[in-house]
Order: C-alpha cells, then structure tokens, then sequence
C-alpha cells in the first residue's frame, strides 16, 4: 500500500514527521516520507520509532537514514538491500537468476555486451533463439518488448 502523505502532501512550514513502526517501512519510502519535511526555512527533524527485535534488513534501512540524506546513495542502498529483481519478468526485488554478472559492478561492460549481442543475432540466429528459449523460456514475451 502507498501512504498518502507520500503522494502529494505538501506542507512547507511541517518540521516534525514521526514514523511509527519505521521497520516495517522500505528504504526508499522511508526516504520518500523524510523528504516531506523540511521544505520551508525551518529547521526539521524526522523521528523513526521501531520495535526490536530489528531484523538485519531493517538495521541496514535504519542506519542507511541515519547516514545520508543524498538520494543518489540512498537508492543505491535500498539496490543492494532488495536486489534488482528481474529485468526480464515482473519481479522487482530479490537475486537475480544470472549469477555471473552484476549490473552494478558490470555497467561498463554493457556496450561491449551489446555489440556483442547484436553481431550473434545477425550471424547466428537460430543459436540465439535456442539461448534465448533455454534461460527465457517462461519469459518469452517479454524478449520481443
């Protein structure tokens, strides 16, 4: 479920915002709620109440909002905590089945894997479409995208 306050709410002179059961909550929407105080020149504080025990995954968010409010790095925290999910398939969090790449460490390497890709679809189709149906095979439709 979204929270409304986390859609639209705007209140400038708002300096206080208290999140109960902030454990609960995701990184990036814990962020997204800290962001709705503070907009005007008043000084503001954004107060995060938990139960413990804390999972280690809510220890990680927690101290993620105590380190930074730079949302750059906080999306790059919440990446590392959830998982990028699938590219391919409707999942948006958890490991991805490819385990031999990361996108975060590999990134530069996506041009060189493109021209590569692109010159096996046009000198070896029929070995493409077998790749592409063993490790894609209950995702097909979302290949032709």
């Amino acid at each position: 479920a979204t929270t409304v306050i986390e859609v639209g709410v705007d209140i400038p002179n708002a300096s206080l915002m208290v999140i109960e059961n902030a454990e609960r909550l995701g990184l990036s929407q814990l962020h997204q709620l800290r962001g709705r105080v503070g907009r005007g020149a008043t000084m503001s504080d954004c107060l995060l109440l938990y139960k413990t025990p804390l999972s280690e995954t809510a220890r990680n968010r927690l101290q993620a909002m105590r380190e930074t409010s730079d949302g750059f790095v906080i999306a790059e925290r919440d990446l590392k905590l959830r998982g990028p999910g699938e590219v391919l398939g409707t999942k948006q969090t958890g490991s991805p089945e490819y385990r031999i790449a990361n996108i975060m460490r590999d990134y530069k390497m996506l041009p060189l894997v493109q021209r590569a890709a692109d010159e096996l679809m046009n000198s070896e189709p029929d070995i493409v479409e077998r790749i592409v149906e063993r490790w894609l095979t209950d995702r097909i439709e979302y290949v032709n995208v």
